[in-house]
């Protein structure tokens, strides 16, 4: 069967005719436009495209329709007890001080029917009509092995030159009435997490936050969303900017280094590009916006994969941690399923 062709359609563009790959960030502060994903791990896959132009989605044909995995298919790597558990555990580590709070999460996954006639593009039309998000993307590059769709509703990174900006999401419900003093608590702790990130490689003075837990609605469901800028030093460019904060704060936890030490403990297998970053950069231009990757799914080793968690603190309820994890996964596992 031939191979399909490498594309990605972010932020309303369509990129086709791949120049390059590459794992180096420095590429980014060179010339073109670049289409990027970065796992959790940190394992970066930058590919940079010689055609840009902006279309809609439904313009982007998919190579064969989705068939995905049949619901009663899908398996978490974490069942509810055992992630009950480790929810409490989390909490034993707040009450010894060594954490404030840390996402725990888990990974969906089930086998498609004919791995060999998948194409995420297919996927990425069904996620843009069932959940439209303000950061959709979808990548397929068969040469990297790499064949994600996103329908992210989180900006990570914004660049517009030197200013940068970053919006975590923090405290999820059904309606603004099951959000709890818990979830205004968990996003202001990662609102300082995200200013210190920052301002790691911004200049002095220059870190805002013009919003703090501004109500979204978002399909069956509402977050909590404020808003970081900061001014980046002049020698300061992309690999700088993404060693100083990834992983995204959102999805790892304050202070990051002991969150990042408990979720390798609990977790027990990795997230790739669920929770890293998904998006674009136009190095001529000095732009660029990157996603949290959160809602999304890839295809790899005949299997579809799918992330969610929920941020752990001194308040979470265990058993209301994990119907977040399954209020965040129930739509969109839903599309992606086939009956």
């Amino acid at each position: 069967m031939t191979e399909l062709p490498a594309l990605a359609y972010v932020n309303g563009r369509l990129a086709t005719g791949l120049l390059d790959l590459t794992s180096d960030p420095a590429a980014l502060d060179s010339t073109g436009f670049w289409v990027v994903v970065q796992t959790y791990e940190g394992e970066l896959t930058a590919a940079r495209f010689e055609s840009v132009r902006e279309v809609d989605l439904a313009e982007v044909r998919s190579r064969w329709p989705w068939r995905g995995p049949h619901r009663q298919d899908w398996e978490s790597s974490i069942d509810e007890g055992t992630y009950v558990a480790a929810v409490e555990k989390i909490r034993d580590y707040i009450a010894a001080g060594e954490v404030y709070q840390a996402n725990l999460c888990r990974i969906m996954s089930a086998p498609v029917p004919d791995p060999a006639a998948i194409d995420v593009v297919g996927l990425a039309h069904r996620l843009a009509v069932g959940n439209p998000a303000p950061y959709s993307a979808v990548v397929r590059l068969p040469a990297a092995d790499l064949h994600v769709a996103s329908a992210s509703p989180e900006l990570y990174l914004s660049r517009r030159g030197c200013e940068v900006t970053s919006r975590p999401i923090k405290g999820t419900g059904r309606t603004a009435a099951d959000l709890l003093p818990k979830d205004h608590a968990e996003n202001v702790m990662i609102v300082d997490l995200v200013r210190n990130d920052l301002g790691r490689v911004c200049e002095i003075g220059s870190i805002a936050v013009p919003e703090l837990c501004v109500l979204e609605e978002h399909p069956g469901l509402v977050h909590l969303v404020s808003t970081v800028t900061g001014r980046l030093l002049l020698r300061a460019g992309w690999p700088e900017l993404l060693a100083a904060t990834f992983p995204p704060g959102s999805v790892t936890g304050a202070p990051k280094s002991s969150a990042l030490r408990i979720i390798d403990e609990l977790e027990p297998v990795g997230r790739g590009p669920y929770c890293g970053a998904i998006g674009w950069v136009d190095a001529d231009r000095g732009l660029g916006e990157l996603a949290v990757g959160i809602r999304t799914f890839w295809a790899a080793g005949g299997m579809l994969h799918f992330g969610t968690g929920a941020g752990i603190t001194w308040g979470s309820d265990p058993d209301r941690e994990w119907a977040e994890t399954e209020l965040k996964a129930a739509r969109l596992v839903a599309l992606a399923s086939a009956g």
